[in-house]
């Protein structure tokens, strides 16, 4: 059989983010079969994620602890108090000062012995609730450095739940799960968290609704005018939940509940949550009641659920940013953080996903200015730069196993080009392997100061380039061949953007074997 050069190219490599559940034999080449320490960047391209930086100095009363929660709220005036709890304290950053809340209330100091706080946003006020602990307020009209129990506040009646969930919804607080009694839903009076027997107060049990024998409330969220509770293996859905008087059950899921309280998000059109089975969209089960919730984690379901397996769910933490359009699932013993692009879904109704090492936040939130802060021992950081703090992350893409659609061709592999973007002077490596092998050759190539793009402005109102940009073509020499190849690219980010472009292999064929 005579020799003919063939030519591959994958535009935007890895734009269909990572697979590891379906054969890597016969994925399409947009997926990746390794996406370490990357995102999918707003024009499809598998880039570096960011790092993080420190939002404020050090301090001694938090040390080297980690901060385990985090929440902004907004009073009536519209400032912005960002509350946060870590050595069994609670914070609040205000500006690039990080600083102790004290306890302000009328007795002896609440005692604190985990940082496992759920907290809620009502009518100026915040109502920070934990399993086995006082719930407590922070209320800026009151005092912007001190904290106090519900119990402590100006008009409390009733007697509040030490909760282990809460959310504020529909002009009120609910809250859910305590040490005796995991199924009873204690909501407050309209704009008045500390009323609780007064109004409009009262409590839901729902013990005798699930629809699949007992079961325990973990979590609670509310959308489109319904109030979702989460139970461990099942999930209830109510209507009416504005009117308390009327509420109703609307609806129940069987066989798909929540894992983890602080995995439930709310994107403002969505609710995503961890069940067993991976990371679950709410919206197909309100619009498709007879339909299955989507799997925004099919493409690594099995890797996902492997992880999950080994966590405390008190510890797993997430979020959902507009701004980077994804969802981010924090898994601390596995030191992993899951990220679902949900900029588009995929043909098989999953989300694109990424994964990332080395950060693993131990809180996550999302603030009013589009800030992603992260929790992280001693500190309060800010999503930001392109470097952990002071330290360098590795960035790893490798593509599908393809075969030029001649399996049983050897191709003996000629040339390769990459175009990269951004990375300006970074040292990378480029690897390529044959026939499922796990040992790969390599080659060492640096980034130069070459093809500085010339946009400078939005294309489409979309920002697509910043000015100044390198875009670098980097082709290298290669050996070796096989009848299926499989390329790579890593580098150390240390402090630079990158994402790639495009790929391009060049083969020559020969004999069939």
């Amino acid at each position: 059989m005579a020799e003919q050069l063939l030519t591959t190219t994958i535009q935007a490599p890895g734009f269909m983010g990572l697979n590891t559940q379906d054969s890597s034999i016969g994925l399409d080449n947009g997926y990746a079969t390794v996406a370490t320490n990357c995102v999918i960047d707003k024009v499809g391209r598998i880039g570096a994620r960011q790092g993080w930086v420190p939002a404020h100095a050090t301090i001694g009363a938090l040390s080297t602890n980690p901060i385990k929660a985090i929440h902004e709220l907004i009073d009536n005036a519209g400032n912005s108090f960002i509350v946060a709890a870590g050595n069994n304290k609670l914070f609040t950053l205000t500006g690039t000062t990080l600083a102790e809340l004290t306890y302000g209330g009328g007795g002896t100091a609440p005692t604190i012995s985990f940082n496992n706080w759920q907290m809620a946003a009502l009518n100026g006020a915040l109502y920070i609730y934990q399993i086995g602990h006082d719930p407590l307020v922070f209320d800026p009209a009151v005092s912007t450095t001190t904290y106090r129990r519900i119990s402590e506040a100006a008009g409390y009646t009733g007697s509040v739940q030490s909760s282990n969930c809460v959310i504020s919804a529909y002009g009120r607080t609910w809250s859910a799960n305590t040490a005796s009694d995991k199924s009873t839903i204690q909501f407050s009076d309209i704009l008045a968290g500390q009323v609780l027997t007064a109004g409009t107060s009262g409590t839901l049990n729902i013990a005798t609704v699930w629809p699949n024998g007992a079961d325990e409330i973990v979590a609670l969220a509310a959308h489109n005018g319904f109030l979702m509770v989460f139970g461990r293996r099942q999930i209830l859905i109510y209507s009416g939940a504005s009117t308390p008087a009327t509420i109703s059950l609307a609806d129940t899921v069987s066989g798909i509940g929540c894992f983890a309280r602080d995995s439930v998000v709310t994107t403002g059109g969505d609710i995503l949550f961890l069940s067993d089975s991976g990371i679950r969209s709410f919206q197909r089960t309100i619009q498709e009641k007879s339909a299955p919730m989507r799997d925004i984690s099919a493409n690594v379901r099995d890797d996902l659920v492997a992880d999950v397996a080994i966590e405390n769910p008190t510890d797993i933490r997430a979020v959902y940013s507009d701004k980077d359009a994804f969802y981010l699932l924090s898994l601390p013993v596995s030191d992993l953080v899951y990220c679902f692009d949900m900029r588009q879904t995929l043909q098989n109704g999953s989300a694109r996903a990424t994964v990332w090492n080395k950060i693993t936040p131990a809180s996550l939130y999302y603030t009013r200015d589009k800030r992603l802060l992260v929790g992280k021992p001693g500190y309060i950081g800010t999503y930001s730069s392109y470097l952990d703090d002071t330290e360098t992350y590795r960035f790893s893409y490798f593509t599908n196993f393809f075969d030029f659609q001649s399996p049983t061709t050897l191709k003996v592999l000629k040339k390769i080009s990459m175009t990269f973007i951004g990375g300006n002077g970074a040292k990378a490596i480029v690897k390529y392997g044959f026939d499922y092998s796990s040992q790969f050759l390599s080659r060492n190539i640096i980034l130069g100061n070459i093809n500085i793009a010339e946009y400078g402005i939005a294309e489409y109102n979309i920002g697509v380039y910043t000015a100044g940009v390198v875009f670098d073509n980097q082709k290298i020499q290669a050996s070796g061949s096989g009848n299926v190849l499989q390329m790579g690219v890593e580098t150390v980010i240390d402090g630079f953007e990158i994402s790639l472009q495009k790929l391009d292999c060049y083969v020559k064929t020969g004999r069939t074997r």
